[in-house]
């Protein structure tokens, strides 16, 4: 960690808006390159266009690739779309328009000309789709959520509401490339003089009573701040204050596609992670004057929970203290309806789900894995390590299929409201019933050789019998929940695991791991697994 992780970024460590934009138009990637190829990776394709990997030909391409995509599916209806704060995302949704008019795509656009939240995008899918239409419709969110400044972000989500699943975007992503390659003569472009609008904002404000208490949080008149960090929920916040006149205030209602109020993050970078101590540290400076504190990545996919009592939680904490009250408080969710997480969250969720009864299902990262279940109400909730998660309406139907950072928001004020504790507070109870985990994700040095072997590890494969002194109960490649591919191994005893996935952006590969042992006893199995994982790997 740099030292200056969590002081105020300085003129140095701004982009240069004028120069992101100018290369964003001028530079030509040549997808020979691996790194100026199209490339989604969970949360569709990223880079910045300074180094050729977010520039005009990689949207129009994408978006053509997407059009075809769409036809070939046969969805017929309209394409939401909207963006976030990002400097380049308004140029790149423009860029879409261009390309989804040429081709006679009946689009939507946001009706104030205001930023679009994931969660709302989802959302108006959605209510599209279970409206009765036939003509079913999908969308694109222009955002690279929680990155620096510098890049810009393209995602698609079908009908379904959520993030596509690799089919679909490795569809995309080759037919972009090709597209490229071929000069963008395949590429049909018009003036986007005729979109049609939709009141985003509105429509998913006016909805949240039908999944949060808001009576009880405005009843209870609890302090609320909400800190959007300069992204996309920023009239979101001011709106929800007003609908429900709740005592909420907007702590940070400035944009600034530069981010240079934002204190930097462990490695010196901008980055609007509501999850890092270091990104939230001027969020964290307001913590005693507020009863719940909350911030809010670039697009609001993901959220950050602050207290008076308790500082910045970590998202598994939080993970476990929202399944644990909304399991005992959702009295229309059905008796069979399973607890969602990735493998790659805290066991204290297999503890909490054992006590409530629930299935769990733990699936590979990824929030897609969650959509089916969250669609049809067979998962009731579906959370991530990185600070994601959403779950059912309180009748038990769904809400959206995509990660919403508002709503994890709003149900930490919900929490305080009903229970008169804050979250931080039931996680501490939580640990006394269940046992005290400690939790870190550590990098360790690997060929690209190495990582493609990790990738496609057996857990057969791995011979040990035993880890940080305790028997081995699984050796998983497959996810338990649904039996699809983890992308590398997880490995589980009685106290603790690890699971050992690759990076897609730099030589290392990742070791999450946790332990009810304490934090020796978590140093040492980071050290085992990296002798066993490189025992597996032959090296």
């Amino acid at each position: 960690m740099t030292d200056r992780a969590g002081t105020p970024a300085a003129e140095s460590d701004l982009v240069d808006v004028p120069a992101l934009l100018h290369a964003y138009f001028e530079l030509k990637p040549d997808v020979s390159i691996p790194e100026q190829r199209v490339v989604f990776g969970t949360s569709g394709h990223r880079g910045s266009s300074l180094n050729t990997a977010f520039n005009e030909h990689h949207i129009a391409a994408t978006t053509q690739a997407i059009v075809e995509y769409r036809a070939d599916q046969g969805i017929t209806g309209p394409l939401f779309i909207g963006s976030d704060t990002h400097a380049l995302s308004h140029p790149a949704q423009t860029t879409a328009l261009k390309v989804l008019v040429g081709n006679d795509v009946r689009v939507l656009v946001d009706e104030f000309d205001d930023y679009v939240p994931t969660p709302a995008l989802s959302h108006a899918i959605l209510a599209w789709n279970n409206s009765g239409v036939e003509e079913q419709a999908d969308g694109i969110v222009v955002t690279p959520s929680h990155n620096p400044p510098g890049d810009g972000g393209f995602k698609y989500n079908p009908p379904h509401g959520g993030p596509a699943d690799s089919d679909a975007t490795s569809w995309i992503a080759n037919r972009a490339n090709e597209i490229i390659e071929a000069g963008l003569i395949d590429v049909n472009m018009a003036e986007p003089s005729a979109v049609e609008t939709y009141d985003f904002r509105s429509r998913y404000v006016e909805d949240l009573g039908t999944i949060i208490d808001m009576d009880a949080i405005r009843e209870s008149g609890i302090r609320i701040g909400a800190d959007p960090l300069g992204g996309a929920s920023v009239s979101y916040w001011q709106a929800i204050a007003d609908r429900y006149n709740l005592n909420l205030t907007v702590v940070n209602p400035h944009v600034d596609p530069t981010w240079r109020f934002m204190t930097l993050d462990w490695d010196g970078k901008i980055r609007m992670d509501p999850s890092s101590p270091s990104a939230m540290a001027s969020v964290l400076a307001h913590r005693d004057e507020f009863d719940i504190l909350t911030g809010n990545d670039a697009d609001a996919d993901r959220h950050g929970i602050v207290t008076p009592d308790g500082g910045l939680m970590n998202p598994n904490h939080f993970l476990a203290v929202s399944i644990d009250y909304l399991y005992r408080n959702r009295s229309g969710w059905g008796a069979d309806a399973a607890i969602g997480k990735t493998l790659v969250s805290s066991s204290i969720i297999d503890r909490v789900a054992e006590s409530l009864g629930r299935r769990l299902e733990e699936v590979p990262v990824g929030f897609k894995w969650f959509v089916p279940g969250l669609v049809d109400g067979s998962v009731a909730f579906g959370g991530e390590e990185s600070a994601g998660a959403s779950f059912l309406r309180k009748d038990g139907t769904v809400w959206t299929t995509d990660k919403d950072g508002i709503l994890l928001c709003l149900l930490a004020a919900e929490i305080l409201a009903v229970t008169g504790k804050t979250p931080s507070e039931l996680y501490r109870e939580l640990t006394e019933k269940y046992g005290d985990p400690v939790y870190e994700r550590v990098d360790a040095a690997a060929t690209p050789a190495q990582k493609s072997a990790l990738g496609k590890l057996d857990g057969e494969a791995i011979l040990a019998t035993e880890l940080a002194g305790d028997p081995i109960l699984a050796k998983l490649s497959k996810a338990p929940g649904n039996g699809a591919a983890v992308g590398g191994v997880k490995v589980v005893t009685a106290n603790a695991w690890f699971a050992a996935r690759p990076s897609g952006t730099e030589d290392v590969y990742k070791i999450y791991a946790e332990s009810f042992k304490g934090q020796e006893h978590l140093k040492q199995v980071q050290a085992e697994a990296k002798l066993i994982v490189d025992a597996a790997l032959g090296g």
